[in-house]
């Protein structure tokens, strides 16, 4: 517990505009920036951070000082899963029903779609930090650098995960063929 945050209450729970403000002051910048290094994106880590003292405002009542920074966090991140969960949802529908179909031939379509499902089911079956570090590099386009350095990890841990990532998924859709 913060010992500069001077609105709680007896019972240490619930909070009030000024210590909401207090909050708020202290924490959003953290949470941004967490934000922004698991994604690398500064416009998505402002929506959540923004979006994450909105829930905190909702609960106002419910809050409990001494947990303030494990709330907002577990906040913060749920609601990044939730935007990528989201994200990958309207990924395979761009990729499943907005191809240009006048150009291809049936069977192309349907090997497409095919090889998309095969794609989508071993992307699902990667670990967290080889799908990060996979989908950063290929959807995001960052290189293995930045992705580092959103990450907090060495290049080097980067590219074995990409190595590791790219083997499996080549592995993966091999075996389904």
């Amino acid at each position: 517990m913060d010992p500069n945050i001077s609105f709680m209450s007896i019972n240490e729970k619930g909070i009030d505009q000024s210590g909401f403000d207090q909050i708020f002051n202290q924490w959003y910048e953290p949470i941004r920036n967490f934000i922004y290094y698991k994604t690398g994106n500064a416009a998505l880590a402002e929506d959540i951070a923004q979006d994450t003292f909105l829930k905190i405002w909702e609960k106002k009542d419910e809050v409990k000082i001494n947990t303030i920074k494990a709330f907002l966090f577990t906040i913060a991140n749920n609601l990044l899963n939730n935007n990528m969960d989201h994200q990958k949802v309207s990924f395979k529908f761009i990729n499943t029903y907005q191809q240009p179909h006048a150009l291809a031939s049936p069977e192309f379509d349907l090997e497409m779609k095919e090889f998309n499902n095969k794609l989508q089911n071993a992307l699902a079956e990667l670990d967290d930090k080889k799908r990060t570090v996979f989908l950063m590099n290929r959807i995001d386009e960052l290189t293995y650098k930045q992705i580092a350095e959103n990450l907090g990890v060495t290049v080097k841990a980067i590219e074995k995960r990409m190595e590791k990532a790219l083997a499996f998924l080549r592995n993966r859709i091999e075996m389904d063929i």
